[in-house]
């Protein structure tokens, strides 16, 4: 039998952390429920949840400063739950490291459809990875450029030589925008291509993950991420 794949639900509302765990063991998740930020980071290393859902505002540690904690050891997906719905506090928590962003009130159904896309995206990541120790062939569905490589059958990017850790979303963003050079996409193209139906949020999401993207992948002699002001993002390639 397989293993059940383990939630850490971190909210100091028993009423909310409650329906949550009800919705999500329907689905077969082993669920732990936590009510404040201390007791979410021990649960952490003792219960190693393989997704967290995280609310922001807790008693002792708030969610953001657990996110951070946690993203300098682990990758592990973490969806951050909060009141808060304005662009600022959703900007931050994802770039905090969060992997997706949910207002409350939110319908349950849309939460356990969004932990399931969630997983699945990491899972298919965490699969790749074990296979990229050693990369002389790329196959499948790959682009390159000069000291660039950004494989989406096996979810690797080579830059420079060196396999680069990236998130599923920043992976399938460069892969999407790699693929067809010189290309104008707006962020509303962006988003619903590569969130699609399984995430309702702004474009600031966009800018987040290319933020992130510039700070792993720096513009080359040949190519570069470029913003096109009033209009969304390429990537350049210099003919």
């Amino acid at each position: 039998m397989a293993e059940k794949q383990r939630i850490l639900i971190v909210d100091d509302d028993t009423s909310i952390s409650e329906l949550i765990a009800l919705y999500l063991n329907k689905e077969c998740y082993e669920t732990k429920i936590v009510a404040d930020g201390r007791e979410a980071l021990q649960a952490f290393q003792t219960f190693i949840p393989h997704l967290i859902l995280l609310d922001l505002m807790l008693p002792g540690i708030d969610g953001y400063q657990v996110c951070r904690e946690i993203r300098q050891s682990s990758q592990v997906p973490i969806i951050m739950l909060s009141a808060k719905g304005e662009i600022f506090d959703k900007v931050l928590g994802l770039e905090l490291g969060a992997d997706d962003y949910m207002v409350k009130p939110f319908d349950s159904k849309e939460l356990v459809a969004r932990v399931k896309a969630v997983l699945r995206r990491y899972q298919s990541s965490s699969n790749s990875n074990t296979q990229i120790s050693e990369l002389p062939q790329q196959q499948g569905n790959f682009v390159e450029y000069p000291d660039l490589i950004v494989n989406l059958t096996n979810y690797s990017v080579i830059y420079k030589g060196h396999s680069i850790e990236m998130p599923p979303k920043e992976l399938e963003l460069l892969y999407f925008l790699a693929s067809s050079p010189n290309q104008v996409f707006t962020r509303e193209q962006l988003l619903d291509h590569i969130w699609g139906y399984e995430y309702i949020g702004d474009t600031r999401t966009v800018d987040v993950h290319i933020k992130r993207l510039r700070e792993k992948i720096k513009d080359h002699g040949n190519w570069s991420l470029t913003t096109v002001w009033g209009i969304g993002y390429k990537f350049e390639v210099k003919r």
